[in-house]
């Protein structure tokens, strides 16, 4: 044994990526996560808009320093005849192209998939869009919440009292997981047919996806599931009640033996085993309202922690619904020491979340957050620009 840690799993693969808010940068930066070579490619001065999302991260956007660690960051200005040449040098020695842009922009720019495979045949380009490159949405932009709408996702969150937006990116993020996903297969496929496919994902058909289950239930029952804040749509009892301490606690009932412990251990009121309103998940449902009194009763004589204790003797699942800073300092974030600073473009460093998929005997990769054009130079002189030229360049403000 040398000692050396073991190579990254993607060491060799160079990436680059005309990339901006977050569908494309997370998928990018899962590739870096695994030992790519992400060259992102950024607008001269102002770089990346999600830079400019919010400077709660020491002046740095919460956004940007999620989805951009360890990538390189190269400005250029890709309406100029120098930046477009300076960008087809990159592709040539790249294996994957990632853009986002907008609607037609790729295509003005020459980088749609067929041009692409014509200069480029072993290249693996990835287009994220709103809607897909054809269709009658195709020229149509889209945005996270703009799809959560489009999908149905937003019928579905919220309570009795008004629909809601999903808390976090859902559609963005779910297109750059299909997109991660879909860039490793075509990896994959290139290495053993020699054969570089073009991988498309819209953030819609992303979404869609995500969004089976209540099309399902919808197309065959007749009606959508009900918008009923933290409880379950289809299964009775799922969801928060709130302890005599004021802290919301979640359990589920997913099967008969749960329902017989909660009955007998927790409820204290094994006659509701058979009670003909509750026999089943379906009658559950129906009486629901009843169901969720009897429970809401139960939770008002003992504090939260009594609840969770009483629920896991009785084997059945249960969470506190934990607000933000609980989550931040969950004990098994710590106890897993899934918590590793990165640097940030200022100096100073921040904790973030390791990458949640562990690879054995592979480390981690938890580089710095690049800063505006960070990596412009030492990028343009790999490609073989003089410094001459570099200042050139930069005098004519194409980078």
């Amino acid at each position: 044994m040398t000692g050396h840690p073991a190579p990254l799993p993607l060491t060799g693969v160079t990436v680059v990526s005309v990339e901006q808010a977050v569908a494309a940068p997370f998928a990018t930066r899962q590739l870096a996560d695994l030992g790519a070579r992400v060259i992102k490619v950024e607008r001269p001065g102002e770089g990346d808009f999600a830079r400019r999302y919010d400077t709660t991260v020491d002046g740095e956007s919460s956004y940007f320093v999620w989805l951009n660690r360890s990538k390189e960051s190269l400005t250029l200005d890709l309406k100029s005849a120098q930046g477009r040449e300076i960008l087809e040098q990159l592709l040539g020695g790249a294996d994957v192209f990632v853009q986002n842009l907008a609607p037609g922009a790729a295509a003005r720019l020459g980088l749609g998939a067929a041009d692409l495979a014509a200069r480029h045949p072993s290249l693996i380009p990835c287009s994220i869009s709103g809607y897909g490159s054809s269709g009658p949405w195709a020229n149509r932009k889209a945005y996270d919440l703009l799809v959560q709408c489009q999908t149905g996702l937003v019928s579905l969150t919220g309570n009795e009292h008004g629909a809601a937006r999903a808390g976090v990116s859902v559609a963005d993020i779910a297109a750059g997981m299909y997109a991660y996903s879909g860039i490793l297969t075509a990896l994959y496929t290139r290495a053993t047919t020699g054969v570089a496919r073009a991988v498309e994902v819209s953030l819609f058909e992303a979404l869609a996806e995500w969004m089976s289950q209540p099309a399902y239930y919808t197309r065959h029952g007749g009606t959508q599931p009900p918008r009923i804040g933290t409880q379950h749509a289809t299964i009775a009892p799922y969801g928060a009640f709130t302890a005599a301490d004021g802290k919301d606690v979640l359990f589920s009932i997913q099967n008969e033996r749960e329902w017989v412990a909660l009955c007998e251990r927790f409820l204290e009121r094994p006659e509701l085993i058979d009670d003909p309103r509750f026999a089943t998940g379906s009658d559950r449902v129906a009486h629901r309202d009843e169901l969720n009194a009897i429970v809401a009763e139960r939770f008002s004589r003992s504090g939260s922690r009594e609840v969770e204790k009483l629920l896991d003797e009785a084997g059945i699942a249960n969470a506190g619904v934990n607000d933000v800073e609980e989550f931040l300092a969950h004990p098994v974030l710590s106890a897993r020491e899934r918590w590793q600073d990165v640097r940030l473009p200022g100096g100073g460093a921040v904790p973030a979340l390791l990458p949640p998929v562990d690879l054995a005997g592979t480390p981690a990769r938890m580089d710095p957050v690049p800063a505006v054009g960070e990596h412009t130079e030492r990028i343009l002189a790999e490609l073989g620009h003089s410094a001459e030229a570099i200042d050139g360049l930069r005098a004519a403000k194409v980078i």
